[in-house]
């Protein structure tokens, strides 16, 4: 039999881990019998050493040397201390991940190496890898990494049939740190049930933690009203002063919780000042569900409205629809987030038959059981680009590869050529975005393809291969199809985009949608006077050779001066579009004279502008030298 592989949730607060067993998930309990672990991590040093889960995150207040949320740092170059030592966010989600599969082996009494992790739909792929290098520092072998949205989707439809329409699926994801909202197509094919994601976005900084701290701000606002007190200036010392943020966050934290059930809750701190005056030690506050929708309504709207960019996008993909809504997060267990969904979709579109703090981790556990062969269901699993991948063309142009919402894993080739002739080097610079400048969209990487063989301009053919796998790494090919020579570039080194950054450069395409498409229409003029001047060129250099070629010839004359006009527009410093147009107009007179030229040498006369495109190719052309580049 197949070693097993467990499903791990590796999130920004909580994570959690199942497996799927006897066709049933079952998430598995951590050493304290807690069904989820705090995503914490802390060096004890009074027991001197590494405490990971809900040990560490009693301490995250009084001890400085306490590490949270570091999903949010994954794949940064950044570093942690714990005990005087640096640690990379990779290493300390490697102690998470170690800690979570320890607790497995000891619940299932057998050995675990082999993990399927999930992550957030908007991480790109250095983050991605980072994750995977989590794995690997913990002695684990990441079989799969999947997106969130796709594992709780996976996991609802356990027990469901897709019908022959397809179902269009909204997973609405409020954790403890951060707000996703992705559409998923869930569909029937040969090959079985098929989960494609449509679209996504969110804000990586939104969770129940921002509402533990609002109603932290009100607890004290109430207690410096009421009693003249500021609790967060109470205690003599640091460590006092530490314990009693503590408190409080613990308590605010408890006081959500209980709204969720009840109208009104009392917030109880005892002995948390020194009894003065008569005074007593003791706080407490009264809450009510009413004033805490009030602290965190703001919120709320914002997740809306991430929502409704979602379902925009997928708009533009030609879903219309959605069928069903799945809530996912321990923070839409409160009543004004369900509210509000349901206010939006109706009452009967929301599905949350499964426990929204553990779906994450069935659903990675199902694809666990998928891969190992113990899951009896066809699923495949389809998920999507978040953002154009292409390389720069001459021209600082950005010539995408493979298109935002590109189903991956997918492997996608194009051909290109030289600038110039004889150019013995060009410079693969890859970007992500959606403008059609490449300076204006992010630069993931760079590489050189060197040692061409020398040729005229455009005749090279250079293939430039995008390579994304299932777990979202990008891989780009660089070959000389003449001498098969070949570079390559994984891409490891990228800056973090998170969904605000997605967003932001979306919306920055959309705002300068009106630009760009002037400055596509000034390219094409530019193109095809650049291609123009090439032909024009070898026509002069085929006059100057020919054996009847009248140097005084006024015809001549006039098509080497209009020439030299039109490359002097072409090759200007600051580009006169306009001008480079008005020079194009006279292209038609220019070949005329030409053929009228051919006809008095005894040649061949041309039809039309044919022969005086550059090359006869249909390739974009590549820059020259890399270090003409300005590599950021």
């Amino acid at each position: 039999m197949n070693e097993k592989i467990i499903g791990i949730d590796l999130g920004t607060t909580n994570s959690c881990t199942a497996i799927f067993e006897k066709e049933q998930p079952r998430v598995l309990e951590n050493s304290e019998g807690f069904r989820t672990t705090p995503s914490v991590v802390c060096y004890d040093k009074g027991e001197k050493r590494i405490l990971v889960g809900n040990l560490a995150k009693r301490q995250i207040e009084i001890n400085p040397e306490t590490i949270s949320s570091i999903k949010r740092e994954m794949g940064k170059k950044v570093e942690k201390n714990l005990n005087g030592k640096g640690y990379s966010p990779e290493n300390i989600s490697a102690k998470i991940l170690r800690y979570l599969v320890d607790c497995a082996e000891n619940t299932l009494g057998e050995k675990i190496t082999r993990v399927v992790i999930t992550v957030p739909a908007y991480f790109d792929d250095n983050q991605r890898q980072a994750t995977i290098d989590a794995g690997t520092i913990a002695g684990l072998n990441v079989e799969r990494i999947i997106d969130e949205p796709t594992a709780a989707a996976l996991a609802y439809g356990l027990d469901k049939t897709v019908e022959e329409v397809e179902q269009n699926v909204l997973v609405y994801d409020l954790g403890g740190g951060t707000f996703d909202v992705s559409i998923l197509q869930i569909s029937k094919a040969a090959e079985g049930n098929v989960f494609k994601a449509i679209s996504t976005a969110g804000i990586n900084t939104l969770g129940g933690d921002n509402f533990d701290k609002k109603i932290v701000e009100y607890v004290v606002e109430e207690v410096k009203k009421n009693r003249g007190i500021n609790l967060l200036n109470e205690g003599e010392t640091t460590e006092e002063r530490r314990i009693i943020k503590q408190r409080l966050k613990e308590v605010s934290e408890g006081a959500k919780k209980d709204l969720s059930q009840n109208l009104k809750t009392k917030i109880l701190l005892p002995y948390i000042i020194p009894a003065k005056g008569g005074e007593s030690p003791h706080v407490e506050v009264e809450l009510t569900r009413s004033t805490f929708v009030e602290l965190i309504s703001n919120y709320i709207k914002e997740t809306m409205k991430e929502v409704d960019e979602a379902i925009k996008r997928a708009k533009e993909k030609s879903v219309e629809r959605i069928d069903q809504v799945i809530l996912v997060g321990g923070s839409t267990r409160i009543p004004a987030i369900e509210k509000e969904i349901e206010k939006k979709f109706g009452k009967a579109k929301i599905n949350k038959s499964v426990n929204p703090d553990e779906v994450v981790a069935i659903g990675a556990a199902v694809q666990g059981a998928i891969l190992s062969g113990g899951f009896d269901k066809k699923v495949v699993l389809v998920n999507v680009t978040s953002l154009s991948l292409g390389i720069e063309i001459q021209g600082g142009r950005m010539d995408p590869v493979i298109p935002r919402n590109q189903s991956i894993p997918t492997k996608v080739t194009k051909t290109y050529s030289t600038a110039e002739d004889n150019q013995k080097s060009v410079s693969i610079r890859i970007f992500q975005g959606e403008r059609p400048k490449a300076e204006d969209n992010k630069l993931l990487g760079y590489f050189e393809l060197s040692n061409i063989e020398p040729a005229p301009k455009g005749i090279p053919q250079i293939e430039v291969t995008f390579d994304i796998d299932v777990n979202g790494i990008v891989s780009v090919f660089a070959k000389d199809k003449k001498t098969g020579k070949q570079e390559k570039l994984t891409i490891k080194d990228s800056q973090n985009l998170s969904s605000e950054e997605i967003q932001r450069m979306i919306k920055e395409a959309e705002e300068n949608k009106e630009k760009d498409e002037e400055d596509k229409a000034n390219w094409e003029i530019y193109d095809k006077a650049q291609s123009f001047c090439y032909g024009f060129e070898k026509q002069i250099k085929d006059f100057k050779e020919h054996k009847n070629f009248n140097e005084g010839d006024e015809g001549f004359k006039k098509f080497e001066e209009m020439y030299k006009e039109l490359k002097e527009a072409v090759n200007a410093e600051e580009k006169n579009y306009q001008d480079i147009k008005s020079k194009l107009n006279k292209v038609e007179e220019m070949i005329n004279i030409a053929n009228e030229l051919e006809r008095k040498m005894g040649k061949e006369e041309k039809k039309d502008d044919e022969g005086y495109a550059s090359g006869g190719n249909e390739e974009e052309v590549l820059d020259v030298e890399p270090e003409d580049k300005d590599k950021k």
